[in-house]
């Protein structure tokens, strides 16, 4: 994160809010922005690369599990109701099983893969695409700014990108929230916080099912 010019923390999720004290649970800090109201974890809360990498390999994302694969659907099934044959795909996250990617390509579509972690080829991030899937993604990211802009540079004019994160809404409820406790987790958004991010990226956006963001660059 970084200070503006009074040492105040600055958002990373639109870096133009300034962090205050939300909550500490458990000995985690947790601050809110007044600007786009996102909830993120304090820095020195963060797990280290090895710890973080360790918890992503025990995820069990069976490309095959009929359970994953209807999760999954709550953003499958409206993004490809958007998009036109031969539309060229970017799964960005995919995880150690890219379900999500399959699962396009059995709908007709190419996909590529970029993982920083499991798929980290560069070459995926050197062009640009009609669409790109980012599911359970935006929550981990420590500088989500940088990757909301890299993710519109690599989206063409017209194109759509599908976020699935599970939106923060219940301030009462956030100490017990099974999201939260997933020491992963260090970005939280509300519909409101895609709402401003739309607005200040000229997106158009759109919150068809619970929990899943559809966003169109205009073009």
């Amino acid at each position: 994160m970084v200070e503006d010019d009074g040492g105040r923390l600055l958002c990373p999720v639109c870096e133009s809010g300034t962090l205050q004290p939300f909550r500490t649970v458990m000995e985690k800090r947790y601050l809110r922005c007044g600007q786009c109201l996102a909830t993120v974890m304090a820095p020195e809360c963060h797990l280290t690369v090895d710890e973080e990498r360790a918890i992503y390999a025990l995820h069990n994302n069976d490309t095959g599990d009929a359970g994953y694969r209807r999760f999954l659907s709550k953003l499958s099934e409206p993004l490809l109701a958007k998009l036109a044959d031969g539309a060229l795909g970017l799964d960005f996250g995919c995880g150690p099983g890219p379900a999500l990617a399959d699962m396009m390509r059995e709908a007709g579509f190419d996909m590529a893969l970029f993982d920083p972690f499991f798929h980290p080829a560069t070459s995926a991030l050197e062009q640009q695409y009609d669409f790109i899937t980012c599911t359970e993604v935006v929550e981990h990211l420590y500088r989500p700014a940088e990757v909301f802009r890299q993710l519109d540079s690599l989206l063409k004019p017209g194109g759509w990108l599908g976020i699935m994160t599970c939106f923060q809404s219940d301030d009462d409820r956030f100490d017990q929230w099974h999201y939260r406790r997933d020491p992963t987790h260090v970005v939280f958004y509300r519909e409101q916080t895609f709402a401003w991010l739309a607005g200040h990226y000229g997106w158009l956006f759109e919150v068809p099912r619970k929990d899943v963001v559809l966003i169109r660059k205009p073009g």
